[in-house]
Order: C-alpha cells, then structure tokens, then sequence
C-alpha cells in the first residue's frame, strides 16, 4: 500500500468509526477474533472491511450470497486478507435430512453451493444444522429425531455434500442442536468417526447444547469438555447468552444478550485463547446496539481474562 492508499484507508476507517461509535476502548489489543453482523450497508470490499475493523471486529460473516461470481469473491477474499479479518462461516441453514423429498433435495443444493462459497472465498467453514425429521419447523424436536436412522441420515447426507464439492480450503461443519445430533461433545465425537471425512468440522454453539438446569449451572464444565473433545475439529464458534426462567415447574431458557446470562464467558474465552484464529460469532440479536453491547462484554472479559 503506497502512502495515498494509506491516508485514504486510514480516513475512511475513521469515518466509519465516528458514524459507528462502535469501536471499545481496550486496555490492551485484542488477539479474539470477535465478529458479529454489519449493519451499515457498503458499495466495496474495502468498504465492507472498513466497517468489520471499525466494529472492533476481527472476523465476519460471509458478506456475499449464493451466486456470486469469481471475481468478486476474489476481490472480498482479498479485502480480508489485506486488514487481517477472518471470514468465519458461511450459513447453509435449511434441511437436508427433510421427511419431504422436495425439501430435502432444495437443502442439499443450498448445502453444496454454501460449501462452494466458502471454499472459494477462503471462509473457515460453513455451517448447518443436522437438520429435523419435522415437515413443520425445519429446526424443530420429532418423536425420531434420536434414532439411529436419523443419525445414520445425518452422515449419508453430510458426506454426500462434502463429497459434492470436495473443498480444499474450508470445513462443512454441524452447529448442536438440543433435540438433534450432535447435542454433546461425545456425540460430535461418534459423528466425526461416522463422516469419517476430513472436510468435516465442528461449529461450537455451548448454548445449544445446555439441555438441563444441571448443564446449565455447571456450563463451564461443558465449555471445557467440548474444548477438550474437539478442540482440533472446531472452526468457530457463536457467541449467546441465556438464562433460566424462574416460577415454572419445567426448565425454560430464554436466550439474551452475552452479559447478561450465565454463560461462563471467562471459561470460554480462556479456551479460545489456545486457538486464536477461530472466530467467536455473535448471532440472534435484534439491534446494533444489542451487538455493541454483547461485544463490550465479551471484550471487557477477554481483557480481564
């Protein structure tokens, strides 16, 4: 980069911090790769990175669709690159393992070109859940979700996407989910022997896998199991919260803004510190606002940690 280019990146970096507000002050810098949603709409790649780096962020989101052509992927690929921001994952969410053969067939497509995506725009990985035997919610709990045939489905499927696209430079990787496999480390594990594919990766999401309030009040402890499992497998995780409804006589959870449940964010971001470049992703949150705040959490954390 010349000097021209530089003053002209450096000024524009810092317009969009002062539109932004976003960037936290820190004590010392940050080695997380933090990301989250860009809400600020931008007509470049550089622009785009511009945005990520003025959110205090280290890792995104994959910025483009489906359908993208090659040299705009090129060209976004190598924005990245230039100011040191990881594209995480690409989203394939949908049903693979659908009881509807329509379903289930415009899930696969959805999976392999997700796939091709991300091993061409060089992202850590992409992502899917399982999947559910539910014509209703395609995310949702059924009777047979459990079943050896639902998981023998589970590793059908998924070797057939991978084997589709046959990246070189990224991961297909299974999100937990309570009420499907993987919902534990060990399961993950029995999995990952199924596959037995080498482009098969996890995507770590502890929320998802508190399924009781006995997980719930001990969830470091599963933070730290999962670490130890699948810590070579992982390839990046989502950032959430949650907390544990009071005054029902059957466990609830509702998810909320990190900070303000009791995931042991210390335990996790200790964690993380072995494996600096998998990105923390926050997700599900309905504001800017709601995401600075998360993310003026986890980095007040990471900085104490």
């Amino acid at each position: 980069m010349n000097r021209r280019e530089f003053i002209q990146s450096s000024s524009l970096a810092f317009m969009f911090t002062l539109n932004m507000g976003h960037i936290p002050l820190m004590e010392k810098e940050s080695r997380l790769r933090l990301g989250g949603p860009i809400f600020r709409k931008t007509q470049s790649p550089e622009e785009w990175a511009l945005a990520v780096k003025s959110y205090g962020y280290r890792a995104a989101y994959c910025p483009l669709s489906i359908g993208a052509g090659l040299e705009e992927i090129r060209k976004y690929e190598l924005a990245a690159k230039k100011h040191n921001i990881i594209i995480a994952e690409v989203g394939a969410w949908s049903n693979p393992i659908s009881p509807d053969p329509k379903t289930a067939f415009e899930a696969f497509e959805k999976c392999t070109k997700s796939l091709q995506l991300a091993d061409e725009i060089g992202a850590n990985c992409c992502v899917n859940i399982a999947g559910s035997k539910n014509k209703e919610n395609w995310a949702g709990p059924h009777p047979e979700n459990f079943s050896n045939e639902t998981f023998d489905a589970i590793v059908e499927t998924t070797r057939k996407i991978i084997d589709e696209v046959q990246p070189t430079r990224t991961f297909f990787t299974l999100e937990a989910m309570p009420w499907i496999f993987p919902e534990s480390p060990d399961s993950y594990l029995r999995l990952i022997k199924a596959i037995d594919r080498k482009a098969f990766g996890v995507h770590l999401d502890p929320v998802n896998m508190v399924v009781s309030p006995a997980v719930f009040f001990n969830n470091g402890e599963l933070i730290k199991e999962s670490f130890k499992k699948l810590g070579p497998y992982i390839k990046s995780c989502h950032a959430k919260d949650l907390v544990i409804k009071e005054k029902t006589y059957m466990p609830q959870f509702d998810e909320v803004i990190p900070g303000r449940g009791q995931m042991d964010y210390k335990v996790f971001l200790q964690e993380l510190k072995r494996y600096p470049d998998i990105p923390l992703m926050m997700e599900h949150l309905s504001s800017e606002e709601e995401y600075k705040e998360g993310a003026d959490y986890i980095q007040k954390i990471e900085q104490s940690a």
